[in-house]
């Protein structure tokens, strides 16, 4: 049997499940291990099973993942997000949009702390919607700054979906967070300009208010110190090299931790550590299950040969390596509408990879072009997850109201595809 026949039906199957509302994670190692051992025989399936768990578990970066969404969760709790709201809105919340201008940048701050794109949004959902439609901004730009700012949740380092490419493809983790710091900056930058063309075509979408003054400023920036010195910490010591990112996880871990105890009252510990703990177990679980799968699937992939026999039809196809491009971002871009950010790369990375990397892309490089085309996913219609979580805590501004706010920032983000395109040098300069 043709390997890209069999790739086809593995596929196929595992969307199958996935349809009937099968866990990702459980339809990947099903499909691939039903379909090798169709080929190799069921004894020779059910071997591979222990000996790729282990090896998907024993790698080091899947320790930092939970580490990670603790270490959010705590930030929330201790409310760090709510301090870098303040400073942002303290400092540019007398432009016009400035507001919204802040919750993107307290989007990214926030993303510096938890590496999730719908944990950022619901976090500062809460934090800044409020705030923007109690000072008169419209509900079309407030709901979309926010679901739009979520997303840089996973290009901002540290990014849980990173952690996962890196353990899934072999690469080093910590080039990846090199890699998306100028990408997402330089998103944070775009986004500004589309809330200052929105603004300046509707006047009234985001009125500007009395400028803070200076001392005031200075106040606020002061009260932030929590939030800033773990941002300050865990950033500087993982570039710096003083910190292993296990190292900077833990040490993020333990410095919310103090700080939650200093913010919440005694008497709520008990409830809010249990509740805690209960969610970075769940997301931990949902997280390493998808491994797991698709590590099982994957071997399967591999001993059909099927990544390999695709790489060879593209190039017997004499197809352009940036038509071959475009195609993967455009099923990145549908991917991203229906699933999770991590189910959508680890549904696609065991095929995607070697064919971008055989036809001489850099794989860090692609590994951002996918967190980017993902995240723009997430807010695209009619299926962008993080407008759907926006829509679940705020539910009375409805879908199309959302949907109409990310249409400066999808635009934005689009530009930001094709400077990476242009430019691979804007993720890859760092890492020289």
């Amino acid at each position: 049997m043709s390997p890209i026949l069999i790739l086809l039906i593995g596929t196929g199957v595992m969307l199958i499940l996935i349809a009937l509302h099968v866990p990702v994670g459980v339809a990947m190692a099903v499909s691939g291990l039903a379909l090798f051992g169709a080929l190799a025989g069921v004894h020779a399936a059910l071997g591979t099973v222990p000996v790729e768990l282990v090896s998907a578990l024993s790698s080091p970066n899947l320790v930092v993942i939970p580490l990670f969404l603790l270490m959010g969760s705590l930030a929330a709790r201790a409310g760090l997000s709510s301090d870098i709201y303040a400073v942002a809105a303290a400092w540019v919340g007398h432009k016009r949009g400035g507001l919204a201008m802040a919750t993107v940048a307290g989007c990214a701050g926030f993303g510096a702390l938890c590496g999730s794109s719908v944990a950022t949004a619901v976090t500062m959902g809460r934090v800044a919607l409020p705030e923007m439609l109690s000072r008169g901004y419209s509900k079309e730009l407030a709901a979309g700054a926010i679901a739009a700012g979520g997303t840089l949740g996973i290009l901002i380092p540290p990014s849980i979906p990173m952690v996962i490419y890196a353990v899934l493809t072999n690469q080093f983790v910590l080039d990846l967070f090199v890699a998306g710091i100028l990408p997402g900056l330089l998103k944070v930058l775009l986004y500004g300009v589309a809330i200052f063309v929105v603004t300046h075509l509707n006047p009234k979408a985001g009125p500007a208010f009395e400028r803070v003054p200076w001392r005031l400023r200075m106040r606020v920036l002061g009260a932030a110190w929590r939030a800033i010195a773990v941002i300050t910490a865990v950033v500087l010591g993982l570039y710096s090299g003083i910190f292993t990112v296990t190292e900077a996880a833990s040490m993020g871990v333990a410095a919310t931790l103090v700080f939650f105890f200093l913010r919440c009252p005694i008497k709520t510990w008990p409830q809010q550590l249990k509740n805690i703990a209960v969610e970075t177990a769940q997301n931990t679980a949902m997280i390493f299950l998808m491994v797991l799968g698709a590590a099982l699937f994957n071997y399967f992939l591999t001993m059909t040969q099927a990544p390999q026999a695709l790489i060879n039809m593209v190039r017997e196809a004499h197809l352009d390596p940036y038509v071959v491009l475009g195609i993967l971002l455009a099923m990145y871009l549908f991917m991203g509408c229906i699933f999770d950010s991590t189910a959508a790369m680890i549904l696609t990375t065991p095929f995607a990879y070697p064919l971008i990397t055989g036809l001489g892309f850099n794989p860090i490089w692609w590994g951002i072009m996918m967190v980017v085309m993902i995240e723009i996913g997430m807010i695209t219609p009619p299926v962008g997850l993080n407008v759907f979580v926006l829509h679940g805590a705020a539910r009375d501004i409805p879908l199309k109201t959302i949907f109409r706010g990310v249409v400066a920032p999808l635009v934005a983000d689009f530009v930001l595809v094709g400077l990476l395109i242009a430019f691979p040098a804007i993720a890859l300069v760092l890492l020289k």
